[in-house]
């Protein structure tokens, strides 16, 4: 211990001795740790903590599934047979969403608004904070509606009124019994969730799917064997039903897997380009340590020759390496608190990115770093330090020593080029690849189209003629609006992958009804008249969808628009006028030819698509859209005002421009690009400070030599290009190491790159040019300064 706090006190003094290399090394470890920290924090976040629910990890999400992989919600009759027969699970269940209507303020309210399942609470495990939860009657069709509400819910509208268990409330057309208020840590199936109710009279139809499934798995059952014997079970289904079953199959998955897969990739790759930062910090200090060795190769070995082991010299070495360390980490963990909110809300479209904290767990990845760091930086340094010989043949040698190999450091200064090239091309791999996409022909003009979405309920369904002329009465206001040009409806949002609020149908079979061809596979879309222009989407044949106003004959269904893709799987066969089968049973007539759109979103190839003219079979899960003359978000005020006058028991909700929804679907992608091009460019600038503090710490030592040729008539220019080219003969080195890193990364970046080959030669000859560009300024100043030593000055210091 004693030992410990003597090599303590002399770390302080000497690094308070030079108070410019401890700042630099201080703010380089700080940056290193603290970018490294905040990103761990956030895969501790997303990836790494279970989910806040009992035994997290029995629970998994079910899909129904065509035999072709194209998943699909869960028809509730399919579920309860599952649930029958099931030997691995404890409990299935399921839900569905739709927005409805609080109006006991000045405007309507939206209401999120979950329809659940039997046995919802029991797969969650989860009881109310106050009053009952959901029971088996209550699923009954002569059951009184029940309702539970959220914590918030219950804050903002009743004011946290214990006594509200047990009264009426209204919702939409009907009036339900507040049985209970959830805990606030509850916030499934999503945070804006306001209220629960039980669903009443689950259709049989089998072919009806549009439960969003879970369930919890029995202690000891992995997903796999859940999964095989789902499969198993559907098939004995398949030959029960098989009209609706034959093509029906089950994918289980790992519930924190359906959550978190889709940042998985990104979060561990920006993990991994943080991490190289951090390396390139290392071995940035590990050079300046080295150097600063060096010059205090005298006192080490004063200390030898005075008695000082090699072990004690190096201990004392490290000790100022771990001192850095940790005043670096501690400033570090500071702006890692700043790193985590800035990508709470940067990054706000990142599943769990709101459970972001710099925790207990962050600390410790922050202790390790300071031992990591330490090793790494310090580490070499302490063991040239304790070369005993080395530094007493130095130390008889005194300042007449004026040259020798530098091997290690100009090492060091070789990885970091090495490693900035791999980071600067994968950065420019994804910046040519967001550039490249965001200049896609999407098929469509999202530019002035302004979409939100009105409240309303599945009871309308009930009554088809009042809903469908309430949709086109809407849409008829929406059109007569001074500066909206055209106006339609959607579902799902085209362009938009994952529209969570929308019907998502999926690929769907398809065939003529009167010509018995194979069926065709291809996407569903369900839109209104006006759709098309809205979007500005060329109809190549035929015309656009007509209004619906008439329920349709029996057997029969709205008209349909096919688009280009869909004609081609029929090549030679003329489609219009002629009738084609939907998978849900009847029949529609083909109206016309629209032109491709990347409707599954702009990074992906445009497919064959049926559109269903109509509303029935999304409503209520409608986007509308406006196309407007100016500003989209000018005409929100005008628009909220026409609805409530024409449709006062409905919200509108859920505003953005189409422009912004897209937008949002690349999140993931602008967030990995900027954090590498910003990783990137603080590589590149410790690269510079590497290459500055090595040549100048050469320089230093050379100043008798490089005096010595000036003062024998050695042209300035001759002693500029020795000096560079021994920098550059090392960046030369290190830029063809880092292309072959460059091509590894790229490579692993392949499955994130739209439209650019993960060996572009012109984003990896741009970044070599770059690095050796800097490189080389880096190194012209110290060069410069040693042509311009004075031979007296330099003679005189010895």
């Amino acid at each position: 211990m004693d030992t410990f706090a003597r090599n303590l006190r002399h770390a302080v003094r000497a690094l308070l001795r030079a108070p410019a290399f401890s700042l630099t090394v201080i703010v380089t470890l700080a940056l290193g740790i603290g970018a490294n920290s905040a990103v761990f924090s956030a895969i501790n976040a997303v990836l790494l903590k279970p989910l806040p629910f009992p035994q997290a990890g029995q629970l998994v999400r079910l899909k129904q599934t065509s035999l072709q992989g194209v998943g699909q919600n869960v028809a509730p009759v399919r579920l309860e047979d599952w649930n029958e027969r099931t030997a691995t699970f404890q409990a299935m269940t399921g839900y569905l969403t739709q927005d409805v209507s609080d109006t006991s303020g000045d405007l309507p309210e939206r209401l999120r608004l979950a329809s659940v399942a039997p046995r919802f609470l029991d797969v969650w495990r989860v009881a109310p904070a106050l009053g009952r939860g959901f029971v088996p009657a209550d699923h009954q069709p002569s059951a009184a509606p029940v309702a539970l509400i959220s914590n918030r819910y219950w804050q903002r509208r009743f004011r946290s009124d214990p006594n509200v268990v047990g009264s009426a409330m209204p919702i939409g057309a009907s009036t339900y019994t507040l049985a209970g208020v959830m805990p606030a840590s509850f916030t499934y199936p999503d945070a804006n969730v306001d209220v629960w109710v039980a669903y009443v009279g689950m259709p049989t139809n089998r072919n009806s799917a549009f439960l969003q499934g879970f369930g919890r798995l029995k202690p000891g059952v992995t997903v796999e064997q859940a999964q095989a014997e789902l499969s198993v079970l559907q098939a004995q289904l398949a030959e029960q039903f098989p009209d609706t079953d034959r093509n029906v199959a089950v994918e289980v998955t790992a519930f924190k897997e359906s959550i978190v897969g889709s940042a998985r990739e990104s979060l561990w790759l920006v993990f991994g380009a943080v991490s190289v930062l951090l390396l390139i910090a290392c071995t940035n200090i590990a050079a300046l340590l080295l150097s600063r060795a060096s010059h205090r190769r005298q006192e080490v070995a004063l200390r030898l020759a005075l008695g000082s082991s090699r072990a004690a010299i190096a201990a004392r070495v490290l000790t100022e390496t771990a001192l850095l360390a940790v005043v670096g980490a501690a400033l570090g963990l500071t702006l890692a608190l700043a790193g985590a909110g800035a990508l709470r809300a940067f990054a706000a479209g990142f599943p769990r990115i709101d459970e972001l904290a710099v925790d207990w767990s962050v600390l410790l990845y922050g202790l390790a770093a300071i031992v990591g760091v330490t090793l790494a930086a310090g580490l070499a340094p302490a063991l040239r330090s304790a070369r005993g010989a080395e530094t007493a043949r130095v130390a008889q040698a005194g300042r007449g020593h004026v040259s020798g190999r530098h091997s290690l450091q100009w090492t060091f200064v070789g990885v970091q080029v090495a490693l900035s090239v791999a980071l600067l091309a994968g950065a420019g791999l994804l910046i040519r690849s967001f550039d490249k996409l965001s200049h896609v022909d999407a098929g469509f003009d999202p530019k002035g189209v302004l979409t939100f979405r009105v409240s309303g309920s599945y009871a309308e369904l009930n009554q088809f003629a009042r809903m469908v002329q309430g949709v086109e009465g809407m849409l008829d206001a929406l059109r007569a609006i001074p500066g909206v040009e055209s106006a339609g409806t959607s579902s799902p949002v085209p362009g938009v992958l994952n529209d969570s609020s929308g019907m998502q149908f999926g690929a769907q079979q398809f065939k003529l009804a009167d010509g018995g061809d194979a069926e065709m596979s291809a996407d569903l879309r369900v839109v209104s008249s006006g759709y098309f222009a809205a979007l500005r989407v060329p109809i190549v044949a035929g015309g656009d969808c007509p209004r619906q106003l008439d329920t349709p004959a029996p057997g029969r269904l709205p008209d349909v628009v096919v688009n280009r893709s869909f004609e081609h799987l029929f090549a030679g066969r003329t489609l219009l006028g002629r009738d084609i089968a939907l998978p849900n049973g009847g029949a529609s007539r083909i109206v016309g030819v629209a032109g491709d759109t990347r409707d599954l979103g702009l990074g992906r190839e445009p497919v064959p698509t049926v559109y269903q003219c109509g509303t029935v079979s999304a409503y209520p899960a409608l986007a509308f859209l406006a196309r407007t003359s100016g500003d989209p978000a000018a005409l929100v005020g005008a628009i909220r005002q026409r609805f409530k006058e024409i449709e006062p028991a409905r919200s509108i909700y859920d505003v953005r421009t189409l422009e912004e929804r897209i937008g949002g679907e690349y999140v993931q992608d602008r967030l990995r690009t900027t954090l590498l091009v910003l990783f990137g460019g603080a590589a590149l600038a410790l690269v510079c400070l590497g290459i500055y503090g090595t040549l100048s710490y050469v320089v230093s030592l050379r100043r008798r030599e490089v005096g010595l040729r000036v003062a024998l008539g050695a042209p300035q220019g001759n002693i500029v290009a020795q000096f560079l080219l021994k920098a550059m003969r090392v960046v030369a080195i290190a830029c063809a190491a880092g292309l072959v890193l460059a091509f590894v990364f790229g490579w692993s970046l392949s499955g994130m790159l739209f439209g650019v080959s993960p060996s572009d030669p012109v984003t990896l000859a741009a970044v070599v040019s770059v690095v050796v560009v800097v490189a080389a300024l880096a190194a012209f100043v110290p060069a410069l300064r040693a042509s311009r030593i004075d031979p007296m000055e330099a003679l005189r210091e010895e």
